[in-house]
């Protein structure tokens, strides 16, 4: 486990937390693989029935890791082998708890939308701004999030990267509930202790019967070769050079599709 993923099991709960805070919880290729080794580990122990994750510090995460993410090809190119933290998601039995504490951005809202109760502090915003950096949705989110909130909606999060907040998540079907940050580990352990204690075979089966793996392990699949490909293109070398800048992206001279 990377000792920016802390894990612990008690009662039937399998805890991780993102302990990275002096980045912003920003996620690592390690981190990643710890999270989707975790998420897949607790299948096969019978001491997890229910997994929880939440984070350190004054966010929750702000998506990948840029410098780690872009700096190497091998991250780049595993986007089409699958991320495994993506793909343990899709995959997963278990059911999955998030504790939300404040901004949430990229990943750290796409992988909400395979968490079966998520719970958010008043000062959550959840932003997926892979457009803005000339990338596409992950995740099976291009599935995901217009099945749960709408077309329309999606559309303005992944193209014009729409912020929502908290209330706004929770009316739009993204959440469960919002609570001051004082109560928000209390509330989303209490419940992922609440369905640890339901019987676990009927909790499994009916997680499985709400969501298909299959389907969702296709979207990311699909996703992942134009993510990939668009990481590779001149478009995204405008978006994260002006993003190194500190400056408006000119899209324009780097030509249409």
């Amino acid at each position: 486990m990377s000792q920016h993923v802390i894990a612990e099991t008690s009662d039937g709960v399998l805890t991780l937390t993102l302990n990275r805070p002096e980045k912003k919880n920003a996620l690592t290729r390690v981190m990643y693989q710890a999270l989707g080794d975790a998420i897949d580990g607790a299948e096969f122990d019978k001491d997890v029935r229910c997994v929880l994750i939440q984070a350190e510090g004054d966010m929750f995460t702000v998506g990948n890791d840029l410098s780690d993410f872009a700096g190497e090809a091998p991250a780049n190119e595993a986007r089409r082998g699958g991320n495994p933290l993506l793909a343990a998601l899709a995959r997963a039995k278990t059911p999955l708890v998030a504790a939300v504490n404040g901004r949430a951005v990229g990943v750290g809202v796409t992988m909400l939308l395979h968490c079966d109760l998520v719970y958010l502090t008043e000062d959550s915003v959840l932003t997926t701004p892979f457009v803005n950096l000339a990338l596409v949705p992950e995740a099976a989110s291009s599935l995901t999030l217009p099945d749960r909130i709408g077309h329309a909606r999606a559309f303005s999060m992944f193209v014009l990267g729409e912020a929502v907040d908290a209330q706004k998540a929770l009316a739009w079907g993204i959440a469960n509930e919002v609570l001051p940050r004082s109560e928000l580990r209390a509330r989303a352990r209490a419940a992922a202790l609440a369905v640890a204690a339901r019987p676990p075979a009927a909790v499994t089966i009916t997680k499985a019967l709400m969501r298909d793996p299959v389907t969702l392990a296709e979207r990311m699949d699909r996703e992942g070769r134009h993510f990939s490909d668009q990481l590779k293109s001149p478009e995204a070398k405008e978006a994260f050079s002006a993003f190194a800048e500190k400056r408006a992206p000119d899209f324009a001279k780097v030509g249409g599709r």
